[in-house]
């Protein structure tokens, strides 16, 4: 029976910290087999493991990594950006005033138009039928009012909340550095 070989493209590494920790849970830490392979030649990461994927230069052949630490450690961000994924995370992608996971968008619980400002602490994950459905009234007024108040989360609670998502493919030689829904306190 003919096997087809893997492509390299299907060959990210996973990209761990000097101290054997993921850079992030969610996106996970990945990088692909070119940028993976250029920073074990500029010796900036550690190869941990390997795919059985040999990839071929004109004079060589590299197995390609499956799992890389940097040499030098990162220090992690102490506040995360505010971008629309970090708060879609942060509430754990569902609408803070039904729970649907489905057609998210960002609501100011108190509305731009009254004052709100683009912040942590004002703006909730919201399906797009609450959202209209609340509009540019305040809580109060609309009758809705989020599960949760919005506050501005750690890293360490994004990185616990991204362990509630683990990504679709996950390669044996990563499961020992990855810790999903085991690790999670309630």
């Amino acid at each position: 029976m003919y096997h087809a070989p893997i492509a390299p493209e299907a060959c990210p590494a996973l990209v761990l910290n000097a101290d054997y920790r993921p850079l992030s849970y969610y996106p996970l830490s990945l990088w692909s087999w070119q940028d993976t392979l250029k920073a074990v030649f500029l010796d900036r990461v550690n190869i941990v493991s390997e795919y059985d994927r040999v990839v071929h230069s004109p004079n060589a052949e590299f197995r390609l990594p499956s799992v890389v630490s940097l040499k030098t450690y990162v220090k992690p961000s102490r506040n995360p950006a505010f971008t629309r994924f970090n708060v879609f995370l942060r509430d754990r992608f569902s609408c803070q005033y039904c729970g649907s996971n489905h057609d998210l968008t960002f609501d100011h619980v108190i509305p731009r138009s009254k004052g709100g400002q683009t912040t942590w602490d004002n703006v909730v994950a919201a399906c797009s039928p609450c959202n209209l459905r609340k509009g540019g009234a305040l809580p109060k007024e609309a009758k809705m009012f989020p599960f949760q108040w919005p506050i501005m989360p750690s890293v360490n609670q994004l990185h616990q909340n991204g362990r509630l998502f683990p990504p679709n493919y996950l390669h044996e030689s990563w499961m020992d550095y990855l810790y999903w829904d085991a690790e999670l306190d309630p």
